[in-house]
């Protein structure tokens, strides 16, 4: 199944933007995010989308600070880009996510993590991408299962502007590291192939 958009008065604001994705009932299980103005309805994702999510996790949770959480999904805003985006995974200071309501500022995330679906994989490859390094998130992290030449993992780093710069690629099987505070290395063997 696709995502579905919700069609929006092109003249409304940001603020009233957030009030309509707070308020309205959404399908349940749904995702949905804010994506350049537009309300973005996406399904859940499927088992192996999620195996993926939980291997990076479980490899974060040995290398992260006490005073950091994993969120599988947390909404991050990025009003100037008017987005509301919910990553596969952010990693964030528990604190502030205690004292939000439904979302935090993107700029507080240390790093985003995206796994792509097939359907809406142009999204976390352009569109996302550009939000996160607006925000000055400094490490995204991009599982692109349905890349042209095979599934890929590319890590961002370095913002400036709606740039992130390219820090390491790989294919799936070949390990990719986060630099520090994570000084991680993430066996992509382990990601289920399709």
């Amino acid at each position: 199944m696709s995502a579905l958009t919700v069609s929006q008065n092109p003249d409304q604001t940001w603020d009233d933007l957030v009030r309509y994705w707070e308020e309205m009932e959404w399908p349940e299980g749904s995702k949905v995010e804010i994506i350049e103005g537009i309300i973005t309805v996406s399904p859940s994702p499927a088992s192996r989308h999620n195996v993926i999510a939980e291997r990076i996790q479980r490899r974060l949770y040995s290398v992260i600070p006490e005073d950091w959480g994993i969120f599988q999904t947390l909404a991050i805003a990025v009003p100037s880009r008017m987005g509301m985006l919910i990553p596969d995974l952010v990693v964030a200071p528990v604190q502030d996510c205690v004292e939000a309501d439904s979302h935090i500022p993107a700029a507080l995330a240390e790093l985003v993590v995206e796994v792509t679906s097939e359907s809406n994989a142009r999204h976390d490859r352009v569109t996302k991408a550009a939000a996160y390094a607006t925000a000055g998130i400094p490490l995204y992290l991009l599982v692109d299962r349905w890349a042209p030449g095979g599934p890929t993992v590319t890590l961002y780093g370095e913002p400036k502007g709606d740039v992130h710069r390219v820090l390491r690629g790989v294919k799936f099987g070949d390990s990719v590291t986060l630099p520090e505070p994570f000084g991680l290395r993430i066996d992509t063997g382990e990601f289920p192939a399709e």
